[in-house]
């Protein structure tokens, strides 16, 4: 801590991403980033744009992108934001759309950037929780809020929430905005983006860092009734007029475009997933229903501090939560099928 330090740094709690260990020949399933690679005609689209252009800047719209984004959902380009990231995305929708005269809600056992975000922007919010089964439930967000905001899936959990819940959830609370985080959606949900025509108080975030196998390049985007997107552009315009350079926006739309490989990596990542989950039964793991390109699992007769630590022994990391009612639980990214051997493999001797 700093004399230089402002009050307001002093008390913030910042976000602690999943770990990035520099060691080689690590079976890597912490961080559930795609084991296959992103698109060949993303990655083309990228080196097209390593030319003499770079010192010009890139399109402060994006609307390369948005228009790509927009064909494949059937949407209007007006409906579509664009940022560095879905965590920045999702800071412009805290900032921009969450109101101040009653409290966020959020499970209490969800993404833990949320409130990082209420602490940075002063947003009241209360913690709403999860069922015994980890589930969602809609009728413990009908009442009063400033904004409601939930990953589906769930993360870390993986469950999944379907469309006719999200719409009693909508319907619950039309005058304040309902934010559905799909970071993992593309991995055994139905997206929420056909819903947005249905109501104005939806805003749907996404990004190209799971199931497109962009996390180095850093996009995320929302879909949502065009006021919802003007008031992003308003924050971003007021923040950073650039958050796409030349290749993000050009890898991305390539991405999108590229509807058959995503097909294929995707389906390869479900049936990955499901084979992890038949082995981790095996062993006698109980493993929630995950609709993600991970699973959640606890072992009824093992410590799960005890169980990461010895995976890590043996080169295979995963992440362990330490807060209430998920410690004894393992997040467990699917990996290519030699990574998800190697973990049953190591599990057996643990």
């Amino acid at each position: 801590m700093s004399k230089f330090w402002s009050p307001f740094v002093k008390d913030l709690v910042p976000y602690v991403p999943g770990e990035q260990p520099k060691l080689s020949k690590l079976v890597k399933l912490n961080t559930n980033e795609n084991p296959y690679g992103p698109s060949p005609r993303a990655i083309a689209a990228m080196q097209a744009e390593l030319n003499d252009d770079l010192r010009l800047y890139p399109d402060p719209n994006g609307d390369r992108l948005k228009q790509a984004v927009a064909e494949y959902y059937g949407v209007q380009p007006a409906q579509v934001f664009v940022g560095n990231g879905s965590d920045e995305v999702l800071a412009h929708a805290f900032h921009g759309l969450f109101q101040h005269d009653a409290p966020l809600l959020f499970p209490d056992i969800s993404y833990s950037f949320y409130p990082v975000y209420c602490g940075l922007y002063g947003i009241d919010h209360e913690q709403v929780a999860l069922d015994e089964q980890f589930q969602i439930r809609v009728e413990d967000y009908a009442r009063p809020n400033g904004g409601i905001i939930f990953p589906n899936p769930n993360a870390p959990t993986g469950c999944l929430l379907p469309l006719d819940a999200i719409e009693r959830l909508l319907q619950g609370s039309p005058d304040s905005v309902v934010l559905v985080d799909e970071a993992y959606i593309d991995f055994g949900g139905e997206t929420a983006i056909s819903l947005v025509d249905k109501y104005p108080n939806l805003l749907v975030t996404q990004t190209l860092s799971k199931s497109r196998s962009l996390a180095g390049l850093r996009v995320g985007i929302a879909v949502g009734h065009p006021d919802l997107i003007e008031a992003l552009e308003r924050i971003k315009n007021s923040f950073n007029s650039y958050p796409l350079d030349r290749m993000a926006i050009a890898g991305a739309a390539a991405a999108f475009a590229d509807r058959a490989y995503f097909e294929q990596t995707r389906q390869q990542v479900i049936t990955s997933r499901e084979a992890v989950v038949a082995g981790l039964q095996g062993l006698g793991f109980e493993v929630l229903p995950s609709a993600a390109n991970f699973v959640f699992a606890r072992h009824p007769g093992k410590d799960a501090a005890t169980l990461a630590a010895g995976l890590r022994e043996q080169g295979v990391i995963v992440r362990h939560f330490k807060q209430p009612r998920i410690a004894q639980f393992l997040r467990i990214t699917i990996g290519a099928p030699e990574q998800n051997q190697a973990l049953l493999e190591a599990l057996q001797g643990l």
